[in-house]
């Protein structure tokens, strides 16, 4: 591949990745280009006027229920004492309801989840039940951890054990809901890490990364792509559209990669497989690890292949053309599973923030690929991607010197399966002649055999009658003489 192409690259401004609030950290396409704390803010605020609006509506409804009520009473008169009581009970009724609706649209359950973490006391049976080896080896190394910090290690733990408590009463809430919990708890901890139990700013940092470890280990089958959302059917959105665009090219990318220099194609496999691995792991700050060590794995490819640092011009697109080479398992599952429950720290700031970020970024740059993304015309992406045909193959004498391996190795595999297709139609083409020849034949061999028989009749003759007996018509056997005796002759 060339270096030098003229094809328009993907080009991302620094600024596009952070808040387009302008609080300075990264934004994210999960929260409508937000970072987590502008996101919240806004989120808050949505819910708020949501509520209000909800109060508005039904008190108006129960307004417009009453003056109907009084209008019915004005205009009917005096009626039964039965009937009054009727409309009591009627009218008791419709209070009840639009009480419920009200109560229904009350405030919001953030505050009762704080008062239930601070409120639960006793453990409850589930979390008693037989963990997994993972779990368990989580929960030692956790305590472990905290044995160090004595009685606040102690608070630490009492804090964790109530959160999981609460968070398992709270499984029927929604997963934005159970996410909301999840960052108050981060928050609140961490608020009291630094106040409460005096524990110094570079340490919080390692006390944080155990508590996630340890509470999204145990919460992990609960809250990963759990069935009330549609991460399942994402997943699967984007596995099916990955795999439209095999065709994709690294030129068509602009990627700054030679995969023909051995020790960049193994940064290209590492990559790959870092990605991959993602899935693999329980905890969001071990999934953001996945994501980071692919990145610098990229870097270094493109390093190598430029002998000069990579930009984030170069960047950006190899990591595309990695996601697309890889197809990674459960995609936008892990994306946000990271959103929701990682400490919102490392997705707002410093290296994991920023390649997670990128990586976002690609995602929706794949979903949303067209033809003038990759300079094509409609037309042929409209070919390549409806599977009619592929980008069209060079000669191997036209490869430039720099021209990536793997696009040659592309080429080959498109060659060999164009000569299978090639001999498929042949072999096909000649079974069909010989059923038709099998067919001729055998009308052949019965139109022989019927002017055979047709030409030589068979005639079926009479069965011969059975030989009578040679005296058989010798009325007179009576008389016939005796049969000869042997007779005995002395010597």
């Amino acid at each position: 591949m060339s270096l030098k192409s003229e094809r328009r690259g993907i080009h991302v401004d620094q600024s596009e990745l952070l808040c387009k609030k302008g609080c300075g950290y990264y934004g994210n396409p999960a929260w409508q280009g937000f970072c987590s704390k502008c996101w919240r803010e806004e989120y808050h605020k949505a819910r708020q006027k949501q509520i209000q609006e909800d109060w508005e509506l039904a008190e108006r409804l129960q307004r417009e229920e009453e003056e109907a009520y009084a209008s019915s009473q004005n205009t009917q008169g005096a009626q039964s004492l039965t009937f009054s009581k009727f409309e009591e009970k009627k009218t008791n009724e419709k209070t009840r309801k639009v009480t419920t609706v009200k109560k229904f649209f009350s405030a919001s359950s953030r505050t009762g989840a704080k008062k239930e973490i601070q409120e639960a006391k006793a453990p409850s049976p589930s979390i008693n039940r037989q963990v997994s080896i993972e779990t368990d080896r989580a929960s030692k190394e956790f305590i472990e951890f905290l044995k160090t910090y004595h009685k606040t290690g102690q608070d630490i733990y009492k804090q964790c054990k109530m959160f999981l408590e609460a968070m398992h009463r709270k499984r029927e809430l929604s997963i934005e809901e159970q996410s909301e919990c999840a960052q108050d708890f981060y928050q609140n901890v961490a608020e009291k890490l630094q106040t409460r139990w005096k524990v110094s700013p570079e340490k919080v940092e390692k006390v944080m990364d155990q508590i996630e470890k340890y509470i999204m280990t145990r919460l992990y089958k609960y809250v990963f792509c759990p069935e009330t959302t549609d991460d399942e059917k994402k997943d699967l959105v984007v596995q099916k559209r990955i795999r439209a665009l095999h065709w994709v090219t690294p030129q068509m990318l602009c990627v700054p990669v030679n995969e023909e220099i051995p020790e960049v194609s193994d940064m290209v496999v590492k990559a790959i497989t870092d990605i991959i691995e993602m899935d693999s792991k329980r905890v969001p700050r071990d999934k953001l690890a996945c994501i980071t060590q692919c990145s610098k794995h990229i870097f270094n490819a493109i390093k190598i292949t430029k002998n000069e640092p990579a930009s984030a011009d170069d960047f950006l697109p190899t990591l595309i053309y990695i996601v697309l080479k890889g197809n990674p398992p459960r995609l936008q599952s892990n994306i946000q599973y990271i959103t929701r429950f990682c400490n919102p720290s490392r997705l707002m700031t410093g290296e994991d923030g920023y390649y997670f970020t990128n990586l976002c970024c690609a995602v929706a740059f794949i979903e949303k690929l067209d033809a003038q993304s990759l300079n094509l015309s409609q037309e042929d992406f409209d070919r390549y991607m409806s599977g009619q045909t592929s980008p069209k193959k060079q000669e191997s004498e036209n490869w430039s010197s720099d021209t990536c391996l793997g696009v040659k190795q592309m080429y080959k595999n498109l060659d060999l399966l164009s000569q299978l297709n090639e001999r498929q139609e042949r072999i096909v083409s000649e079974a069909k002649k010989l059923e038709r020849d099998l067919i001729d034949w055998t009308d052949g061999i019965t139109k022989e055999v019927q002017d055979i028989v047709e030409k030589f009749p068979l005639e079926i003759k009479p069965k011969n009658q059975s030989l009578a007996a040679i005296d058989s018509e010798n009325v007179e056997n009576d008389k016939l003489p005796p049969p000869l005796q042997p007779q005995v002759y002395a010597g």
